[in-house]
C-alpha cells in the first residue's frame, strides 16, 4: 500500500513540475520564417541507385497563426530558385546551381510560390495543408504534410514568440512541365522542411 502511495505521490510530482516547466505558447497573429533555424531540402530518385539532394537558402514564409483553431490559419511561401544548392564538387567547371536554378529547361529563374487554400487538423499536433503551388510559371495543386512541434511566447534566447513546424510533401515534377530526364531522374521529388517562425515585425538586425 505504501509502494502504491509513492508511486501516485512522485507520477503527481512528476506532472506538476513538467505542467510548471512548460512555456506558455506563442500568440495568434502574423509570423515569418527565421531562416537561421530553418531548412528546405528535397530529393527524387537518382539512376535507381540513390536520392539526389538539394536545398533551397532563400525562403520567405508568412503565417497567419490562429492557435485555437489552425484550420483558419493561412500560409504563404516565396522561395528564389536562383538560391538552390547542389553542393557540386566542381564548381570551377561548371556552375551547376546557376544552371538548375536559371535554365529553362529546370526552374527557369521564376519564383517558386505557395499559397495555402485550406488546412485539415488530421490529429493533436498534424495536419494536412492543401494549395496551389507555382514554378516554371504554372499552377497546380499540391499539398503538404505538417506536424506542429510546439510553441513559446518567449524564446529563452531570442525574446520573442517562437513557433515549430516540420513538414513533407510531394509533387510529380513533370505536372508543372519539368519533365528532362525521366525516368532516369525521378519524376516524384520529396520535400523536408523545417521551421521556427517569429512575429512578422520582429527585425532580423
Amino acid at each position: 500500500m505504501l509502494r502504491i502511495t509513492a508511486s501516485a505521490l512522485a507520477l503527481v510530482l512528476s506532472t506538476t513540475l513538467a505542467l510548471a516547466a512548460a512555456p506558455d505558447p506563442a500568440p495568434g497573429g502574423a509570423y515569418k520564417i527565421d531562416p537561421s533555424h530553418s531548412s528546405f531540402n528535397w530529393s527524387f530518385n537518382h539512376s535507381g541507385l540513390s536520392r539526389y539532394t538539394a536545398r533551397f537558402t532563400k525562403v520567405d514564409a508568412r503565417l497567419d497563426w490562429k492557435p485555437e483553431k489552425p484550420e483558419a490559419s493561412t500560409l504563404s511561401v516565396t522561395i528564389d530558385p536562383l538560391s538552390v544548392r547542389t553542393d557540386y564538387p566542381w564548381p570551377e567547371k561548371v556552375d551547376f546551381d546557376a544552371e538548375i536554378g536559371g535554365e529553362e529547361t529546370f526552374l527557369a529563374a521564376k519564383p517558386i510560390i505557395f499559397v495555402s487554400k485550406t488546412i485539415h487538423v488530421t490529429g493533436e499536433k498534424t495536419g494536412i495543408v492543401e494549395g496551389l503551388l507555382t514554378f516554371r510559371g504554372e499552377t497546380h495543386p499540391a499539398a503538404l504534410d505538417v506536424t506542429f512541434n510546439g510553441s513559446m511566447a518567449e524564446h529563452p534566447i531570442m525574446g520573442v514568440p517562437k513557433i515549430g513546424f516540420s513538414a513533407t510533401g510531394r509533387i510529380r515534377r513533370s505536372e508543372w512541365g519539368l519533365d528532362f530526364a525521366i525516368p532516369e531522374l525521378g519524376d516524384v521529388v520529396t520535400f523536408f522542411i523545417e521551421t521556427q517562425m517569429v512575429p512578422a515585425d520582429y527585425s532580423f538586425q
